[in-house]
């Protein structure tokens, strides 16, 4: 009897769904270089999990009390960043195959970072570049909009971690030597953590990378 073969990673553990996501992404790629491509596919997928975890945040608010669902504090309490209306997953859905939704996602961005402080001048915002081909990018949003990344369950089996490790180990293997620059393979990422022995509290990393 033959046994279905599983993808696994560098460490040996079985593969979800973050490679089937990655396979239909990479098929959205076209000619793009995997080195632009890759701040492309990881900046929706950031946008999509905050987004996601607010909505998580909001509802479960509305349900206690909906006048604190409109206190800014309850979301930083939970370690959940404010999105404004505009900047949120279902608004971007909605407008997904708009000739405009490249300008939308750097909207929507560039409002993420005016309402939080930690997040200015990180987010990528340059979806409306006329070299990003508009339709590709709509189904790119369909796609990702297809994967919970801010819901509790989602959130306690760290999804985000697992498809940004994958999606960057997957982007360093096909930039070749240059990858190497963005991703650290988890087995050396291991040997650091052992060797250093951090304790709970802050952490300076001078080589802050993947």
């Amino acid at each position: 009897m033959t046994r279905n073969k599983v993808a696994r990673n560098g460490t040996g553990a079985a593969l979800g769904f973050e490679a089937e996501l990655f396979k239909a992404a990479d098929k959205l790629r076209g000619n793009m270089e995997p080195s632009d491509y890759k701040h492309v596919v990881l900046g929706l997928i950031f946008l999509k999990y905050i987004s996601d975890a607010f909505e998580a945040r909001h509802q479960a608010l509305l349900a206690e009390d909906p006048a604190a669902a409109e206190d800014r504090d309850e979301y930083l309490a939970d370690n959940v960043f404010w999105v404004p209306r505009e900047a949120r997953w279902s608004h971007l859905q909605a407008n997904a195959k708009q000739p405009a939704i490249g300008t939308l996602i750097d909207d929507a961005m560039r409002a993420i970072e005016k309402e939080n402080e930690s997040l200015k001048g990180v987010l990528p915002k340059d979806y409306a570049r006329p070299a990003l081909n508009k339709v590709m990018l709509g189904e790119l949003i369909d796609l990702i909009s297809g994967i919970a990344l801010g819901e509790e369950g989602g959130r306690s089996k760290d999804v985000l971690g697992r498809v940004y490790e994958y999606f960057l180990g997957q982007f360093a293997g096909a930039e070749g030597k240059r990858g190497g620059e963005f991703y650290t393979p988890r087995s050396v990422v291991r040997v650091l953590v052992e060797m250093l022995e951090p304790y709970a509290g802050r952490v300076y990393d001078p080589c802050c990378g993947s």
